[in-house]
């Protein structure tokens, strides 16, 4: 087995919540990320998907170090990116890019589409003026905009357009790894299929590594080589993309799937129906995070955390119902 390109172990992150008044005292803590493990091998596709207000993106920040953990490692290309200092971390960020979500929050309204494409190249003080003319002509050419958009404004393009943009600014500097947040959540969806598309291209052409968070598994479907279903903080299940799909194991794995709308709805499964509300991340439940929706759960499951174990090979899952695979 060949070392993934990006290893994370025991990511943790614990945003205060602070009362209003004179003393400003810190009153709890939301548990965002709660103990997170993963590997990403070199030009995989890893999926990460879940409701919203799971730990999605903010596991997606924390990877790129947007975020500073509260805990845990995380180790690309064998190096441990806790350990850099901040000037360290800004150089390994060539190597190392994000797709946002919002195609328009995320571009500065003030800057022509060359500026802010561009502006990671000055940064990180590559290249000559006409140099970097040249590039940005060249990064716009790749997600197939014309050369003379350049010289425009974001609000003079589509929401389809202006991912484009950030896609081209995300690959300005040849980086080896993208976090992709949501990347295709605010488009139509004809249009989400030629981003799709466009990213899978480049990854192709470019020997390009992705953590894809998403919450539609449709589209996680069609994009990612391996799953990973997240709950509350915490990675409940990782899968390849045809085991998770064909047979998951995690109770809240089939729920989400379940409820994924089918072109014939005649061939639908059994709906597995969640009760109550998602808890709050401040006060999470004992034990299994899910135990309070689970149809199943059982007394040790409000007691007890379960590990992420080996179910089936290649397939983990953290569930007290679920036997581990024996090790021969």
């Amino acid at each position: 087995m060949t070392k993934p390109l990006l290893s994370v172990r025991g990511l943790v992150k614990h945003f205060a919540s602070r009362a209003a008044g004179v003393f400003n005292r810190t009153v709890t803590h939301v548990r965002a990320v709660d103990g997170v493990d993963f590997d990403i091998q070199q030009g995989e596709t890893f999926g990460l998907v879940g409701e919203s207000g799971c730990g999605k993106t903010t596991t997606g920040r924390l990877v790129l170090r947007m975020i500073e953990p509260t805990a845990g490692s995380i180790k690309f290309n064998e190096q441990e990116l806790l350990s850099l200092s901040a000037e360290e971390m800004r150089l390994k960020r060539q190597q190392m890019q994000i797709i946002f979500q919002d195609p328009y929050g995320s571009l500065d309204p003030r800057m022509t589409v060359s500026q802010i494409v561009e502006e990671p190249l000055q940064i990180h003080h590559i290249g000559d003026r006409a140099a970097r003319s040249k590039r940005v002509a060249e990064l716009l050419d790749m997600v197939g905009l014309r050369k003379e958009y350049s010289q425009r404004y974001p609000h003079e393009f589509s929401g389809g357009q202006r991912q484009r943009i950030g896609i081209a600014r995300a690959l300005a500097l040849n980086p080896r790894f993208i976090v992709a947040d949501e990347p295709v959540s605010a488009l139509d969806v004809s249009i989400q299929a030629q981003i799709v598309n466009l990213l899978m291209d480049l990854q192709k052409d470019l020997g390009l590594t992705y953590l894809f968070i998403a919450h539609d598994l449709g589209v996680v479907k069609h994009m990612a080589d391996r799953v990973a279903v997240m709950y509350l903080g915490r990675i409940v299940e990782i899968a390849s993309k045809a085991s998770l799909y064909r047979s998951p194991q995690h109770p809240y794995s089939q729920a989400l799937l379940a409820a994924v709308p089918l072109a014939r709805p005649s061939q639908r499964q059994t709906l597995t129906l969640l009760k109550g509300e998602i808890p709050s991340p401040s006060q999470p439940p004992s034990g299994c995070h899910f135990h309070t929706r689970c149809p199943q759960a059982q007394a040790r499951c409000s007691q007890e955390t379960p590990k992420l174990l080996e179910i089936l090979p290649g397939h983990q899952a953290a569930c007290h119902l679920l036997m581990p695979m024996k090790m021969t």
